[in-house]
């Protein structure tokens, strides 16, 4: 019998020592509850966060919410914080002015009138950072300290999905470019040249079989969701952790990221999700990515490409960033061949596709005047030599449409489409450029940092070719305004469209721009 005992004995200290753990377990989590794990000190523009132990059980996306209020004599802003997985709940803040600041964090799962406080210390901006852009001049932009802000943009859809190697590569190459802002996606990209799988998935799940994608079906799969198993109630916090590390290493090289919410090109099921599972996917992606000073948000590309999506669907997405978003970063949504209404109230600027065959920064004029905002070419066809008319212009065209639409008054993108035996195109996945066009912007955004006040303004020419004077001044309005142009007209001297001319206050400049 004594065995018996022996064993009724462990069992029983067995039990206890399980029961006391789960003690432990619980009252350890009650103290880490209310600790608060922050730094007492941020940047102005910087990031500044707060994260909390909370419950893990259940499904914490859905059924618990967290959001933090940050007060200084300068401001008082509320945000919205999120689950981060792992039982890590978190709260982001932007400061936009520097001194003391003080908060409290509120959740579910803290005792109802007992928010967790706390205060930081806000120091001067990093030197890279000028806080977000805004509109200035009703058809410019500046950073928020008044630094004017140009842009020169460039597309990779989904550079940041791809291997740690190739998005090194990436920053290097926009490291030695002229390029401040770039486009791409939150979720991945299916389309000709991307038939692969990204290195990561928004949500926990599975995805189809993309073993049976070849260039000649892979339109038959397009905007489908069959043999996908999302679970479109949790998110996967590695996904959106390393787009934010992508979004910081943008900002120390001074670029904008202009993160593209939804598309078309999809094989998945994103673009296909249930209001409840789009609404829960913007709120989420607010509270995580507002607090980056240099974010931009594209509602989508190709937004009239998407028929599952209707204008008021557009609307609410509109509504949820206003409301959500608290430091009101720059907002459009993009086109292929209708323009959205660019008028709306929420629209910061005009972020437009051509949707003319062969003209593109031709109409830049015609739209200052039709929307009275901002106009940011981001899509002016792509120089490469791939099959799509899209993507086969030359570098000589894309710099002339750089130049006229500069001249216009707008903002011109850039994208490349080279053929590569790996189909690394940077288009879509970043790495190296192969083209010449983007050799030749810095020179046009130095000669649009030299130009007096903030932006160019189109003028009338004598006969049909672009010129501009700063915004603020009209022709002939000063002694030595600058003028731009595409013609021998511009100055004595310098003849032929290839060359320009530029009349400053520092003197004149003069170069090839072919």
């Amino acid at each position: 019998m004594e065995p018996f005992f022996d064993f009724v004995i462990i069992h029983c200290e067995m039990k206890f020592f399980l029961i006391y753990w789960s003690y432990l377990k619980i009252r350890k989590r009650r103290i880490t509850l209310n600790q608060l794990i922050y730094r007492n000190e941020c940047h102005r523009f910087g990031v500044f966060e707060a994260a909390i132990h909370g419950p893990e059980e259940g499904n914490p996306f859905t059924e618990q919410w967290i959001r933090g209020v940050f007060h200084s004599q300068n401001e008082t802003v509320s945000c919205d914080g999120f689950y981060d997985g792992d039982g890590i709940y978190r709260v982001r803040f932007m400061p936009s002015f520097e001194g003391e600041y003080t908060f409290c964090v509120e959740s579910s799962f803290l005792e109802a009138g007992n928010p967790c406080e706390g205060r930081f210390q806000v120091t001067e901006p990093e030197r890279w950072n000028h806080g977000p852009v805004r509109v200035a001049n009703t058809w410019h932009m500046a950073y928020e300290d008044g630094t004017p802000y140009y842009s020169i943009g460039t597309t990779c859809y989904v550079w940041e999905l791809q291997s740690d190697e190739l998005i090194e590569t990436t920053l290097k190459t926009l490291k030695e470019s002229a390029f401040n802002k770039i486009r791409f996606c939150v979720f991945p990209k299916h389309y000709d040249y991307n038939l692969r799988e990204p290195r990561s998935y928004p949500y926990v799940g599975t995805p189809m079989d993309s073993s049976v994608l070849t260039k000649e079906n892979f339109w038959s799969y397009t905007g489908k969701t069959e043999g996908n198993e999302w679970d479109f109630t949790r998110f996967n916090p590695e996904h959106f952790r390393h787009i934010e590390t992508c979004i910081r290493k943008l900002q120390e090289l001074g670029i904008e990221a202009d993160l593209i919410m939804m598309h078309p090109y999809d094989r998945w099921g994103f673009s296909r999700m249930s209001k409840e599972a789009d609404d829960r996917y913007w709120n989420y992606a607010a509270a995580r990515f507002s607090a980056y000073s240099n974010v931009w948000w594209s509602l989508a590309n190709e937004y009239d490409l998407m028929p599952h999506k209707t204008i008021a669907d557009w609307e609410r997405y509109a509504a949820i960033l206003c409301k959500k978003d608290p430091y009101h970063h720059m907002r459009s949504i993009h086109n292929c061949a209708k323009h959205y209404d660019y008028t709306r109230p929420w629209i910061t600027h005009c972020s437009i596709q051509r949707v003319d065959l062969y003209k593109s920064s031709e109409m830049v004029t015609e739209w200052r005047t039709r929307y009275g905002k901002p106009v940011v070419m981001d899509e002016i066809a792509y120089e490469g030599n791939i099959q799509f008319g899209w993507g086969n212009i030359t570098a000589e065209e894309m710099v002339r449409r750089f130049w006229e639409a500069v001249c216009r008054g707008g903002y011109p993108g850039h994208g490349e489409t080279y053929f590569h035996p790996e189909d690394i195109l940077w288009w879509s996945h970043g790495g190296e450029l192969h083209g010449e066009s983007h050799k030749r912007f810095q020179f046009l955004l130095d000669v649009m940092k030299e130009t007096p006040g903030i932006g160019l303004a189109p003028v009338q020419a004598e006969w049909d070719e672009a010129r501009a004077v700063p915004e603020e001044l009209t022709p002939g309005g000063a002694a030595g305004t600058a003028v731009y142009g595409d013609s021998d007209s511009q100055s004595e001297g310098m003849k032929g469209k290839e060359e320009i001319g530029v009349m400053s206050a520092k003197g004149a400049h003069c170069g090839k721009f072919p």
